[in-house]
Order: C-alpha cells, then sequence, then structure tokens
C-alpha cells in the first residue's frame, strides 16, 4: 500500500471540511462549469448575494478559489485541480 505523505493528507482534510457544506458545494459545482460573478452565482442558485460573497470568501481562504477584477465585477475562478475531482466522486457514489 503506497503512503500518502503528511502535507498531502492535510491539504486533503482542510478542503474536505471547506467542501463540508451544501452551499459551498453548489458555489464550486456552478465555478466547475466557468468563472462567474457573485450575481452570476447568486442568480443560479436563487441564493442572497451577501451569502455567495460570504462562502466564496471561505473557499478562498483556502485557495480553493481565487478572484480577478473585471471593471465593476469580481469574477471567481475555481483553482484547486482536486475539486473537480471530488466532485465527480460525489456525483459517481450517488449513483
Amino acid at each position: 500500500m503506497r503512503s500518502v505523505k503528511p502535507e498531502v493528507l492535510a491539504r486533503a482534510a482542510e478542503i474536505i471540511k471547506m467542501l463540508g457544506h451544501p452551499l459551498r458545494l453548489k458555489i464550486v459545482e456552478v465555478l466547475e462549469a466557468g468563472d462567474s460573478t457573485v450575481t452570476e452565482i447568486q442568480k443560479t442558485l436563487d441564493i442572497q448575494q451577501a451569502i455567495v460573497s460570504q462562502q466564496l470568501a471561505k473557499l478562498k481562504s483556502l485557495d480553493v478559489v481565487t478572484s480577478k477584477r473585471d471593471g465593476v465585477n469580481v469574477v471567481y475562478s475555481l483553482v484547486e485541480a482536486k475539486v473537480p475531482r471530488i466532485l465527480n466522486c460525489i456525483r459517481e457514489c450517488d449513483t
């Protein structure tokens, strides 16, 4: 059996813990489809903009997402490569 490095396990645990909220999972699923602004995410998920911003800040604090300013908008992108694979695992386990 191949041993996983402690730092890899620690990062995986952080990400899994961060994704342990249904709303954050929905947000990263939206971002998996492409970059989005808070307003676009808010409209897609039909939730308050303040809640989306709060959850994005948490995801950004762990470098799961990143942001860049585009005029008056801030565009969010999924940057943690493990997240789409985690989402795929969830999808596969649901069948």
